[in-house]
């Protein structure tokens, strides 16, 4: 390239500064034509959306925010009732909770206390002894300590039961016990004739104690208590939730599991509907994004007080009010959770689309992201790096390049599981990134090459 000279590069400067100058103008005043397309078609667009068409998009959207709650409990509910793994997954943790643990040891030691009478098997081996021909001192020593004996193989016996309740091993076997209980209620709800467990009348639950107690007299034998042998196999069962709806669930599984297939989704196209027919696309899409984020709030702080309203429902006969508040919240954590996501999924589209929307404030943000990202291609170009021909692809391609931005990151959101508020975060965070690349990266056409510093062309 050729060299040039100060005069040059001064007037070079001068049509430089022009041609921005003129540039900025013209995205001004194209952005305000864009941002005021009623006052530009006034007759037209009355005709394409009148106000009929603006209650139809808000009925859509408050129908669609009114069924995200129902359609969470719904995609709940078909995993509790169709999916064992999903079903252990939530109550295996319970076995590692310290008042579980207790409220499993005291209501396997009524069971073995009710199966085997330790103070008559005492007072039976003293009796024993005792017609071998003890003297009077003796007898009276031995039949004082039958009491004390008693109570000491019955503390042994419970100590044994709590280190089983504490160990590992009953991990395993609370585990397999509800994955046993399960099967058995999923082949109740479909009307299997040989389902083992039946959900009562009133709709309680449990968990099978049956193989606890069999693990634990295998213990108590393996440490020489051979009388544990005489505790027998005891088909019992702890209930651990107690649902006067789940007759009712009984009698509509299957509606109930289609409905937690497709709610959701049936909730989410009620919101889609509402911002396609709006007048103002980008306002019913901030405002179903708050409808949403709304909705989902109401069901957190529904969860908070439903912890309240569930442990003072539940009768101490049945479980401790500690372990009642431990089971709800390990029943209630993933849709809360999920909750939580959706709340922040609601918040992030309501902020981008207030971003994207024709607003003053947004308009002014837009603009000096522009000029930021303006700035910093040309630092780039003046040192050398550019994006040439690729880059006047990406500029003439923008708007479909932001588009697939935004449809890979709502499937990452739509088809990602589990959801999470992290998930959405990184998602948001990561097509930020990606679009703010991608308008660096753009090379508008018909702006002037930038001079390198020793007068070269670049």
């Amino acid at each position: 390239m050729a060299r040039l000279t100060n005069a040059d590069l001064q007037r070079r400067i001068l049509a430089l500064e022009a041609e921005n100058a003129r540039l900025r103008d013209s995205v001004a005043a194209a952005e305000v034509a864009l941002a005021a397309p009623a006052r530009a078609e006034p007759l037209s667009t009355r005709t394409r959306r009148g106000w009929g068409w603006v209650l139809l998009s808000v009925v859509l959207v408050l129908i669609g925010a009114l069924l995200a709650p129902a359609g969470l409990v719904a995609g709940w509910a078909k995993t509790q009732l169709t999916d064992t793994d999903g079903f252990v997954a939530t109550y295996a943790p319970l076995a590692r909770d310290a008042g579980v643990q207790t409220f499993i040891t005291d209501q396997t030691m009524v069971v073995i206390q009710q199966n085997l009478d330790i103070p008559a098997i005492t007072s039976d081996v003293v009796d024993g002894i005792t017609s071998l021909g003890t003297g009077p001192a003796a007898t009276r020593a031995l039949e004082a300590l039958a009491g004390p004996a008693a109570q000491g193989i019955t503390s042994l016996v419970r100590s044994s039961v709590q280190g089983f309740v504490s160990s590992d091993a009953f991990a395993q076997v609370f585990e397999q016990a509800l994955r046993a209980s399960h099967q058995q209620l999923i082949a109740t709800m479909q009307g299997d004739r040989d389902a083992v467990l039946a959900v009562a009348s009133d709709g309680s639950i449990g968990i099978q104690l049956a193989p606890i107690i069999a693990q634990v007299r295998q213990l108590l034998i393996d440490q020489g208590l051979t009388f544990a042998s005489a505790i027998p196999a005891v088909d019992y069962t702890v209930t651990i939730a107690q649902d006067t709806s789940l007759p009712t669930v009984q009698a509509f599984y299957g509606l109930a599991v289609s409905a937690g297939a497709w709610l959701p989704w049936i909730a989410l196209l009620f919101l889609a509907a509402g911002v396609v027919v709006a007048r103002r696309r980008s306002v019913a899409l901030l405002a179903a994004a708050v409808a949403l984020a709304v909705a989902m709030l109401v069901v957190i702080v529904g969860f908070a007080v439903g912890a309240s309203v569930f442990t003072a429902s539940v009768s101490p006969s049945i479980m401790p009010a500690a372990v009642a508040s431990t089971v709800f919240s390990t029943l209630t954590q993933s849709m809360e959770g999920t909750a939580v996501a959706v709340l922040v999924l609601g918040i992030a589209v309501a902020v981008v689309g207030w971003l994207g929307g024709p607003f003053p404030v947004p308009r002014r943000l837009r603009r000096f992201a522009a000029s930021g990202a303006d700035a910093v291609r040309r630092a780039g170009e003046r040192a050398g790096l550019t994006t040439g021909a690729v880059g006047t692809w990406m500029h003439r391609q923008r708007l479909l390049l932001r588009v697939a931005v935004a449809v890979i990151a709502a499937a990452v959101v739509l088809f990602v599981r589990p959801l999470s508020a992290g998930l959405i975060v990184w998602t948001l965070v990561l097509a930020v990134v990606v679009l703010a690349i991608l308008e660096v990266a753009q090379r508008p056409a018909g702006v002037s090459p930038v001079l390198s510093e020793d007068g070269v062309e670049s």
